[in-house]
């Protein structure tokens, strides 16, 4: 089983209050957590990734135990080794796009210099087809480079699974559809399971080997690219 998820978390503000009661089994390599703002999908995506802590539960990964409250298990985010992207890509605005890959090679590498040279850096360089754009601020980069260049960073530090939080949502749909195919194939190609966040049908089509549909912050289906959740708003 690749992941393994039983995990619990009340979220309280002021006298909102959400309860989030994710619990679910896959072995898929490529699995979609599919529903409508506010289900807790992203919520869920960062239990796994460390970057909120659940009340209760734990988060496995091919067998080993990210987090379990009960055993008083917690592996900080930074030593989860799990490469996680934001919406809005999260780059640093005051580095270049291959300073901000460098950032991925060493955590805190914050003064990396504008012409640093790095065989990993120079890979995804190449791989994701930014070179020309290489000592470019991400102000100046379209929407798609600034993607390649947050997926570079995350992918450059070696991570054992990429977790992928609505990444083509600020595309235009014929961008969305090009960058939805390249990575399929990169995932493909680096053989690491990918958890992607989406409420598009054509990411579940194209990259839901494992779909998860849910809402009020639990799973209320699972199935198959073919299964196409029946309830999630799109």
């Amino acid at each position: 089983m690749v992941w393994h998820v039983d995990v619990q978390r009340r979220f309280e503000h002021g006298k909102r209050r959400f309860d989030l009661h994710v619990a679910f089994a896959s072995a898929a390599q490529r699995l979609v957590l599919f529903g409508a703002s506010g289900a807790g999908k992203s919520q869920t995506l960062k239990i796994i990734a460390g970057l909120t802590e659940p009340d209760t539960g734990h988060v496995r990964l091919n067998g080993e135990v990210l987090v379990d409250r009960g055993r008083g298990i917690d592996v900080p985010a930074r030593h989860r080794r799990l490469a996680y992207v934001f919406q809005d890509y999260a780059l640093f605005p005051h580095l270049t796009v291959l300073q901000n890959i460098a950032f991925g090679v060493h955590l805190g590498w914050f003064n990396a210099r504008r012409h640093e040279h790095h065989e990993a850096v120079q890979r995804w360089l190449r791989t994701f087809e930014l070179e020309p754009v290489a000592h470019h601020y991400p102000e100046q980069l379209s929407g798609g480079q600034r993607q390649r260049t947050a997926l570079a960073r995350a992918l450059v530090a070696r991570p054992r699974a990429l977790l992928l939080d609505e990444p083509f949502a600020a595309l235009d749909p014929a961008l969305r559809a090009r960058l939805r195919d390249e990575l399929a194939d990169l995932q493909a190609a680096l053989d690491i399971p990918l958890v992607l966040i989406s409420h598009d049908e054509a990411d579940v089509r194209r990259l839901g080997d494992d779909v998860l549909e849910m809402r009020d912050g639990q799973v209320v289906g699972q199935g198959g690219r073919h299964e196409l959740p029946s309830h999630a708003s799109a």
